[in-house]
């Protein structure tokens, strides 16, 4: 193991990265930073049979959108490379051999037929399920006779009898395991690949790994590991196994419950920052009652020793609620390069506007402190880029009464003589309304709310209507007085 902090992230491509995928990474990151270590990205694509074809880029881009730049890895480089386990399976038939050669690994022929039957029995007699060591004392003339008739074969790990292993976990504390209850697990597969227990030793070793944090259900793994690094003379790395993460249930996250991808989320409306805040929230705590935290205060307060063994609980709801805070002190410049691309699809803004359009960032920040997700902003900015198609069913029933026509008239007639289309002028002109026609404020405001933006909700009416514009808000007004008088709807 390295002295100085090194910390990997080890995803495999076999779907794409989900939200426990992400606070492993997370964690790692915060670790190696607070440390000033290294933080490294490893793919682990061993399991050739469930590669997913698009997953190595999204998780790439998934890590760089949460903030997460690792440094090395793929697309980076470094002194341990390569670091993507496909490109060393010469490493790893190296090492096993090395281990077979010492006595601690053999080649096991049994088939697949076999090994389900064996399952089978220790099932029927409700006895520990688990290889049954029947290659581990082949003798080398048996073990030549295989290999020259093309026996396939699994290269196993030889268990040493007898042994308590223990290890102190920096989450959890002092764990054992007697290796009595340890079966001989599969190093090298019969396609010459290696499993996760094989490469992910041998390159924890080679990379100097000093730290693994990784999920709580490899903890039963972690004697195995230890004795193989034991085996092969190699001081093993710290290890941190985090807490599982639940549906608001209680039950296991799945895609319904929020075990989304971190694109998902992304396409769902949320920052990568909110995203990363809470996500560090989930099983660490700095201590305190924080909640909202930036990157820098984050680095500064993580430790292992605030990581709980407790179960954290993905509570979208307070997500969104932290989502709204960063939407909302997010610059509305900022804000609209991240919505731009939705607003051209839409046809609201031309590809080659102006990215400073002064109109388009008046609507931003209007409406960005009343949004939970990016999603809900653009969706209701819609009626500042085109008429109403429609009003509000229940509210114009209640705001398009009779006299509505009427009070549309004397709002389009004041309006009419201010040149200056500004918040405080527009208030100022419905209260002299209010007051020489002596009508209420309310039924002035809620029928022009609704004839000029469709809906019954939304934010301060005179700011609403500064930003449209005079123009747009007497022709609003002129086809809701229309539709009103004609007992139509549109």
């Amino acid at each position: 193991m390295s002295s100085k902090i090194r910390v990997r992230f080890a995803p495999s491509p076999t779907g794409y990265l989900h939200v426990g995928g992400a606070r492993s990474a997370l964690f790692n990151y915060l670790f190696a930073r607070k440390h000033n270590g290294t933080f490294i990205l490893r793919i682990e694509d061993t399991d050739q049979n469930r590669f997913v074809e698009g997953a190595l880029k999204e998780i790439y881009d998934s890590l760089r959108w949460l903030g997460l730049q690792w440094d090395e890895g793929p697309e980076v480089g470094g002194n341990y490379g390569p670091y993507i386990q496909s490109l060393r399976l010469d490493l790893y038939a190296k090492y096993a051999q090395q281990l077979i050669d010492q006595g601690h690994a053999y080649r096991c022929f049994c088939t697949p037929e076999r090994l389900a039957a064996v399952r089978t029995e220790q099932e029927k007699a409700k006895s520990p399920v688990g290889y049954d060591k029947h290659c581990r004392n082949l003798s080398d003339e048996q073990v030549k006779a295989n290999l020259d008739a093309g026996m396939p074969f699994v290269i196993r790990f030889k268990i040493p009898a007898g042994r308590s292993v223990v290890f102190t976990d920096k989450i959890r504390g002092k764990i054992e395991y007697n290796s009595d209850i340890l079966d001989d697990l599969v190093l090298i597969k019969s396609d010459g690949f290696p499993t996760y227990h094989m490469a992910h030793v041998v390159d924890d070793h080679l990379m100097e790994i000093s730290h693994v944090m990784r999920g709580d259900e490899w903890i039963a793994s972690t004697p195995r590991h230890i004795l193989m690094f034991e085996a092969f003379g190699w001081q093993p790395p710290e290890y941190a196994h985090l807490p599982v993460i639940l549906a608001p249930d209680g039950g296991k996250l799945s895609k319904r419950k929020g075990a989304a991808s971190v694109m998902d989320y992304k396409r769902a409306g949320f920052l990568p920052e909110a995203l990363f805040n809470f996500l560090a929230l989930l099983g660490w705590s700095p201590g305190d009652d924080r909640e909202k935290m930036s990157l820098e205060e984050t680095i500064n307060a993580f430790s292992l020793e605030q990581i709980s063994p407790k179960a954290s609980v993905f509570d979208e709801k307070k997500l969104e609620w932290m989502n709204g805070l960063y939407l909302a002190e997010r610059s509305d410049e900022s804000l609209f390069d991240v919505i731009a691309p939705d607003l051209i699809d839409k046809g609201w803004i031309s590809p080659n506007g102006n990215k400073a359009d002064p109109y388009t960032h008046s609507v931003i920040g209007m409406l960005k402190v009343r949004s939970k997700r990016v999603t809900d902003l653009v969706e209701s900015m819609a009626y500042f880029y085109r008429d109403p198609e429609k009003f509000e069913e229940k509210a114009a029933r209640k705001y398009f009464t009779a006299d509505a026509v009427q009070i549309l008239d004397s709002i389009k007639e004041k309006l009419l003589t201010i040149s200056d289309f500004s918040n405080h002028t527009l208030e100022q002109a419905f209260k002299e309304i209010s007051e020489s026609k002596g009508i209420q404020s309310g039924k002035l405001i809620h029928p022009t709310r609704l004839a000029v933006s469709g809906i019954s909700f939304g934010p301060g009416l005179f700011e609403l209507l500064a930003i449209l514009g005079k123009d747009t808000v007497l022709r609003r007004i002129d086809t809701a007085r229309n539709v009103i008088s004609k007992g139509t709807s549109i």
